[in-house]
């Protein structure tokens, strides 16, 4: 019998803190209408001090098991993806399996930045097709703003923090996941990086100096690549299933700017 994996429930969650266009205007040299008019953005949530991306990713996750009915202990495993997880180790996956006590789980972090939900969705995809998972807990999660250097307009105007889950069950029907289809260009890596932190540049008085530790974009170069490349799979996953652009009733980006979408 063929399984297909399906979303039985959902879960989001953001910070309580609010940062308007009026308040990044009074950071750097911008406006609201220039915010709005390339971006579409009007405000974005933002963590406390000492928020980090387990707090988020647990509140979205008892959401989403609580709207699939289903306890943490019957969870098989955890996948967060997320490139601001708490920690280098342990994985923000084991934090929050430990927060939850779903002491059955195994759990892992996945590192795929924007596309991170979408790797996530296709490895729990793969786990519940070859039957090594039954109920599957995904979280996508970052806090970027602290990542952000607020003096740099071409970022601090995009990011903000929050979290989103699913829980991810088998079935035999129709209905459910049809397909993944997951790619990467490592030529295009410097187009939106965080270049400290790593072992290329791990943490120092140098790099700390030179800003390394804040994510650096080229937003042109990255909008014509998002723009072509989002067109261009979504083209190449309707055709895999045998279905037209016109027979959509719905389309969702992932959490591109308005201007991308």
């Amino acid at each position: 019998m063929q399984l297909r994996s399906r979303i039985a429930g959902t879960g989001s969650y953001v910070p309580g803190k609010i940062l308007s266009n009026s308040d990044i205007k009074k950071m750097v040299d911008t406006s609201d209408e220039w915010i709005i008019e390339r971006t579409g953005i009007k405000e974005r949530r933002i963590v406390r001090p000492k928020e980090a991306a387990s707090d988020l990713g647990l509140e979205a996750s008892k959401r989403a098991l609580h709207e699939a009915g289903v306890k943490p202990r019957e969870l098989d495993t955890i996948i967060v993806a997320t490139m601001s997880g708490d920690m280098p180790m342990p994985s923000t996956a084991s934090i929050i399996q430990g927060k939850l006590g779903a002491k059955n789980a195994s759990a892992f972090d996945i590192n795929a930045a924007c596309s991170g939900f979408l790797y996530g969705l296709s490895v729990a995809d793969s786990f519940i097709r070859c039957r090594s998972s039954k109920k599957i807990l995904l979280i996508g999660v970052e806090v970027n703003s602290k990542f952000i250097d607020w003096r740099d307009r071409s970022t601090c105007v995009l990011f903000g923090d929050g979290a989103g889950a699913v829980v991810i069950k088998p079935t035999t029907t129709r209905r459910g996941v049809l397909s993944t289809h997951i790619h990467s260009d490592g030529n295009l890596w410097d187009l939106i990086c965080l270049p400290g932190g790593g072992s290329r540049n791990p943490v120092s008085k140098e790099s700390v100096r030179k800003g390394l530790h804040f994510i650096k974009m080229k937003g042109n170069e990255t909008f014509r690549v998002a723009v072509r490349t989002l067109e261009k799979l979504a083209l190449s996953t309707l055709k895999a299933n045998k279905i037209k652009p016109s027979q959509l009733s719905m389309l969702i980006p992932h959490q591109a700017n308005l201007r991308i979408i």
